[in-house]
């Protein structure tokens, strides 16, 4: 696979932190972008003010040692300057355009993957949710970024395993099965005062109506505790159930599916404690076992196991993370919603304390969805169980829809959310927008068969025709599209995917809107031909990282 521009640029620092110059450490965040204003070059790169700070120099001092060791690979950049506060703008060399569209036809599925990643072993845990309830449209986004990450990943080399974690050891087990077996008394006539704090959704109910018209009283009859015990274990097997079901008509399959309760009953939980007080990672102060995380960049020690012997979530978090690197992961990526914040530190500064790298452990934060119907939102309350189910939301609008406009701003970004937006056949829907533009290039090559226009022959077809500005555009897209799959998987940013297809999209129907393609010049009508031809192997091949369709009518 050839070098990306990417490659070139990361190789470039990598010389410059050989030789002293800049610090060590993967610089993140950084972007390859177009100028607006094509006289600047042809990408802009903002690495050096990204990496400001840790190298304690000012931009253009970092640019300046950047472009000291920038080579120009297999001499596809013509010239690199810095401009601005520090941005490094690269031209490329002036045949590059036409080679790329080659390229392209004889890379087909395989173009924009590269193995920057070397084979590294990652393992991205996603959704997670608790088996106590369907799940809702704000776990469907979280599903689609940890997803599309995997996917993202995938192409850029790395080895990647998707996990999904059980949390079937906690209290809310417990208060699932007493939110059954209350409504199960309930329906046999029975008063009984049911919680603010339980499981109230109509589900909870269903399954209380299950288990009387399957048991009788028989559940009333036995001693609580037990029945509390066996229809939540129950119950979050059904749940569990309809929750892979779910996942999957979404597009999603997990590699492995981990249980909490696993690592209670193999003593792992147990053997990681007696492991930290040994070493002295953890003491014990009033009865409880704490670790040391303050000396390690939190801001206080944390309990292990309280006072009266119960272990904390952050015990059996600290043992499956710890599993995690001993199944030989390299690095971990979470993803978790906006509310746990607080916890990354945390978890950051307890691998510290057990001697693993923090840096290798990585947590993708997930911000609200703000479900709308016509610009109106839609009224959801999880704690009276009233909330828009993730199986409702795809139902309506599909799974193309809801996983494409899932990534359409970064996760942590809150999202609006329109359910009638996505059904919607017009350029304001995005998943529309970039499936219409592969249909229109499916419509062209249709009108070429029916024609007798032959289609072009990469190997031979005279590109020089393709001189306009918005032919030299699509090009340019097109060549970025390798960078922008690289960039996505070692920023972990999977949105990156959706903004460049929208980009890439709407350069297209620009072009579509403002020329024609089968026309009497037949070297122009080739060029066009195998231009167009090498956006639909882009778009098809976006779409298909993002798990999204590539339909050839619509």
């Amino acid at each position: 696979m050839k070098q990306t521009l990417t490659d070139l640029i990361m190789a470039a620092y990598q010389r410059a932190v050989d030789a002293g110059e800049l610090p060590q450490g993967q610089p993140v965040n950084w972007r390859l972008d177009h100028p607006k204003n094509p006289e600047h070059g042809d990408y802009a790169a903002n690495i050096a003010m990204i990496l400001a700070k840790p190298a304690k120099k000012p931009p253009r001092a970092v640019a300046e040692i950047l472009l000291k060791y920038l080579g120009d690979g297999d001499g596809s950049i013509q010239h690199a300057e810095i401009a601005g506060p520090g941005f490094i703008n690269i031209r490329m060399a002036p045949g590059l355009w036409q080679r790329v569209v080659r390229q392209v036809f004889e890379s087909g599925a395989e173009y924009g993957k590269s193995s920057v990643g070397g084979g590294k072993k990652v393992q991205v845990e996603f959704v997670s949710a608790n088996p106590t309830g369907p799940l809702h449209v704000g776990h469907g986004r979280g599903a689609v970024v940890g997803d599309v990450l995997g996917r993202v990943m995938d192409a850029a080399g790395f080895e990647v395993q998707r996990e999904y974690y059980i949390n079937d050891a906690g209290n809310q087990i417990e208060t699932l099965g007493g939110s059954v077996y209350l409504r199960y008394l309930q329906l046999l006539g029975r008063e009984v005062e049911f919680p603010d704090n339980f499981y109230q959704g109509d589900y909870i109910t269903k399954m209380a109506r299950v288990a009387m018209d399957n048991e009788g009283e028989r559940y009333a009859e036995m001693d609580k505790d037990a029945a509390i015990n066996e229809l939540g274990a129950k119950a979050g097997s059904e749940i569990l159930a309809e929750i892979r079901g779910d996942l999957e008509n979404f597009g999603i399959v997990f590699d492995c599916w981990f249980s909490e309760r696993s690592l209670f009953d193999s003593g792992e939980v147990a053997r990681v404690l007696k492991e930290l007080e040994e070493s002295g990672a953890a003491y014990r102060e009033e009865g409880a076992l704490w670790l040391r995380t303050s000396e390690h960049g939190d801001e206080k020690d944390r309990v292990l196991v309280r006072g009266d012997g119960r272990e904390t979530y952050f015990a059996s978090d600290i043992a499956y993370h710890l599993d995690k690197y001993r199944r030989g992961f390299e690095q971990l990526v979470d993803v978790w919603g906006a509310d746990h914040h607080g916890y990354v530190p945390r978890m950051k500064a307890a691998l510290k304390t057990v001697g693993r790298d923090p840096e290798s452990f990585n947590v993708l934060m997930v911000q609200l969805v703000n479900l709308m119907r016509g610009g109106k939102p839609v009224n959801m309350s999880t704690r009276a169980g009233e909330f828009v189910t993730l199986d409702e939301v795809v139902k309506e609008v599909g799974a193309d829809a809801a996983r494409f406009i899932f990534l359409t701003r970064s996760s942590d970004s809150a999202l609006d959310f329109d359910l009638e937006l996505a059904k919607r056949q017009t350029s304001d829907n995005p998943v529309f927008y970039v499936q219409y533009a592969n249909a229109r290039i499916c419509s062209v090559y249709k009108g070429a068969d029916e024609a007798k226009v032959p289609h072009p022959d990469p190997a031979t077809v005279d590109l020089s025709p393709l001189t306009l500005p918005e032919e030299v555009e699509l090009m340019k897209l097109i060549h970025l599209f390798p960078d922008v799959v690289e960039g996505a998987a070692l920023q972990r940013e999977p949105h990156r995917l959706a903004y460049y297809l929208q980009e890439l999209a709407a350069k297209f129907h620009q072009y579509y809107n403002k020329h024609r393609f089968l026309i009497e010049d037949k070297k122009l009508t080739a060029a066009r031909l195998a231009l167009i031809g090498a956006v639909r192997t882009v778009l098809v091949n976006g779409l298909a990282i993002m798990g999204v369709s590539a339909p050839e009518a619509m």
